[in-house]
């Protein structure tokens, strides 16, 4: 065909392929997003490993939960990682990543045991000790970890470390668990998970450990609420009202409220403010041992007392010089009934001889120092 003239030949303009990765729109990953107050609380996935009709107690999830995606958006996701991380290489960007969101796609990929598979496997379990077998025992209840951590969101910045310790717990689980007692494994293995999530939460609180006693780690994880609880009641929370209602002592009551109301300071961060100001709060801290003049004091106490004990010593003879020696110098007395049959006299007579013994060397002690009960070593 002629071309017109007075017209240029216009060029076609190069057209760029759009790949099925690039079409699709960026989908969020999951993230753990809050709970509003007007939201119901949803699962973790469409299906527990406990069901309604077990003996375990239902589990509340916390008031964070992450956003549940479906297998088919992480396959989408995984198609589309490998696009995204060339463009982001090209461009000098870091690509964003969510540990816990991730973390959760992968667990969902794990299947759900039925209560006759579970038994099966428990069985089979205890018998063969097969690893496999402890493995699907594992992660076939993840999921139930997941859920448990969640309980305890607001007590930690990391809900992965309360994942990793409730896991931990939970393979602790499978290793104690017997199945002919007739419970399900996910009811055993929800105090497994917890205990280790409470060690976890108690030792890692402080840089101080605030719990190291029964009684101290039942206050820390109860006292705030029984707090709560008394207010709500219209009581006082009085630390002998709180040692009460707990079945602890008031000191330790005392002692905790002391230690979470507190935080941890420094000895080595600097006193004043001022410029140039090096003094340290461990140099301003007074010190509450012993000084030099007390400890010297207390060395020849111990050293008069040792030779006065000697010389009393060397005034006996015969049972009472045995008596002494059996029932008063040495760390591990002898019983007053194996010390009669020693010298065929009554356990009786043997303790009567010792209480005056120890008269005699009270005495002879005064007679030296007349003021030995109002003296003597200061530790």
């Amino acid at each position: 065909m002629a071309r017109k003239s007075g017209k240029p030949i216009r060029p076609k303009r190069a057209t760029r392929r759009v790949t099925k990765a690039e079409s699709k729109p960026r989908r969020r990953q999951p993230v753990a997003e809050p709970i509003s107050a007007g939201e119901a609380e949803i699962d973790l996935t469409r299906e527990t490993a406990v069901d309604a009709d077990s003996e375990a107690a239902p589990i509340v999830v916390s008031e964070f939960r992450p956003v549940e995606t479906s297998e088919e958006q992480v396959a989408e996701e995984s198609e589309a990682e490998p696009a995204e991380g060339e463009a982001a290489r090209e461009g000098g960007a870091l690509v964003p990543t969510d540990a816990l969101g991730r973390y959760l796609a992968e667990i969902r990929r794990f299947p759900l045991l039925s209560r006759e598979e579970e038994t099966e496997i428990a069985r089979r379990y205890v018998k063969y000790k097969d690893p496999q077998d402890a493995y699907r025992l594992v992660t076939g209840n993840l999921r139930l970890v997941v859920k448990l951590a969640y309980e305890f969101a607001r007590a930690t910045k990391n809900v992965l470390d309360l994942i990793q310790e409730g896991n931990v717990g939970l393979m602790e689980a499978v290793k104690n668990f017997d199945p002919e007692h007739g419970i399900r494994f996910p009811s055993y293995a929800v105090w497994w998970v917890r205990a280790y999530i409470y060690r976890y939460l108690i030792n890692n609180w402080r840089l101080v450990k605030i719990g190291t006693t029964q009684a101290q780690r039942k206050l820390f994880f109860n006292l705030r609420k029984e707090t709560e609880r008394l207010e709500r009641e219209g009581f006082k929370p009085q630390p002998l009202l709180l040692a009460s209602r707990l079945g602890v002592r008031e000191s330790d009551v005392r002692e905790m409220q002391e230690r979470m109301g507190q935080s941890e300071v420094s000895l080595d961060q600097p006193v004043g403010a001022g410029d140039g100001n090096d003094t340290r709060l461990l140099d301003v801290i007074p010190d509450t041992g012993s000084n030099p003049e007390a400890e010297t004091a207390d060395r020849e106490w111990r050293q008069f007392a040792h030779d006065k004990v000697e010389q009393f010593a060397a005034t006996l003879e015969g049972k009472e010089l045995e008596i002494f020696k059996a029932r008063l110098l040495t760390d591990d007395p002898e019983t007053l009934q194996d010390i009669g049959a020693r010298f065929g006299i009554s356990r009786e007579r043997v303790r009567q001889i010792e209480t005056r013994l120890k008269q005699r060397l009270k005495e002879f002690i005064q007679s030296s120092a007349p003021d030995a009960d109002r003296s003597g070593p200061t530790s």
